[in-house]
């Protein structure tokens, strides 16, 4: 196993031709797959890694400039396909990795043969004619809360992002990967996703995108997908699922799954 694998904690399971890589969102790991990942490894080479700064990395492979910007992870992505020898896969991007992918796909376009985009957003923050969902207020009520107790900031961030019922296990599960963040790493991952901009880059995206989303979720409005399927630069499809929440793949995997698996196995038709 190379340094990358090692650091990022890849795992290459399933048989099949075609590889399918899946890459968590903020907080979470690639444990927030494990609902999925049975339903293809008959027919995929499945590849399962962990974004630096996710808790289950070393901290000492944090790197604070690189992984302060959103090319950071995208270098770190090409940098594992290439020590796979993977020439082409289907890229599945939750959240703020949906937009790793699309970073990635603008330098090495070759490498992906279609993007599936889950809970997507190129920018959190309400602009001109643009609404993300957060006002800037927000967003530094929420990492001064992080800096001053991040336990009790996970506890109260865990069931308003996932939706639904505090108690399920669900929010148990995404308030454990949340608490496994070192702190300072967390914030500074945080502030990466939360005040990124990627509007600029979407007409460079030329590989298909499938965006599918959440009608209900408190971190990505729905008419963010829209923006997306009007501004990427290749063909791209919406689809709105019935689920509540920012990690429907974890909190409803029995509506969600089939949506995967649909836009996996079938190509966009023009």
């Amino acid at each position: 196993m190379g340094i990358v694998e090692e650091a990022h904690n890849v795992r290459v399971l399933g048989s099949g031709d075609k590889f399918i890589i899946l890459a968590h969102g903020f907080g979470t790991d690639q444990s927030v797959w494990k609902h999925f990942v049975p339903h293809l490894l008959d027919d995929y080479r499945v590849i399962l890694y962990d974004n630096m700064g996710a808790g289950t990395t070393n901290p000492d492979y944090f790197d604070f400039e690189r992984h302060s910007s959103l090319e950071g992870y995208a270098y770190d992505l090409l940098a594992i396909l290439e020590e796979l020898s993977v020439h082409s896969c289907i890229f599945v991007g939750h959240s703020v990795s949906a937009m790793i992918g699309a970073v990635a796909s603008i330098a090495r376009p070759d490498l992906f043969s279609k993007l599936i985009m889950l809970s997507a957003s190129p920018r959190y923050l309400n602009d001109v004619n643009y609404y993300g969902g957060f006002e800037q207020e927000d967003l530094d009520q929420l990492f001064d809360a992080m800096s001053a107790n991040y336990k009790a900031w996970c506890s109260g961030f865990a069931p308003l992002a996932v939706g639904g019922d505090m108690d399920s296990v669900a929010v148990q599960e995404f308030s454990r990967t949340l608490f496994n963040m070192r702190p300072d790493i967390a914030l500074i991952v945080s502030r990466a996703i939360f005040q990124s901009d990627m509007r600029q880059i979407l007409g460079h995206v030329t590989v298909p995108c499938h965006i599918l989303q959440s009608k209900k979720d408190m971190a990505v409005p729905v008419m963010v997908s829209e923006y997306l399927h009007q501004n990427l630069g290749g063909i791209s499809i919406v689809e709105v699922m019935t689920t509540d929440g920012h990690l429907p793949q974890l909190s409803s995997p029995d509506v969600v799954i089939p949506v995967l698996l649909k836009h996996i196995q079938h190509d966009i038709v023009v």
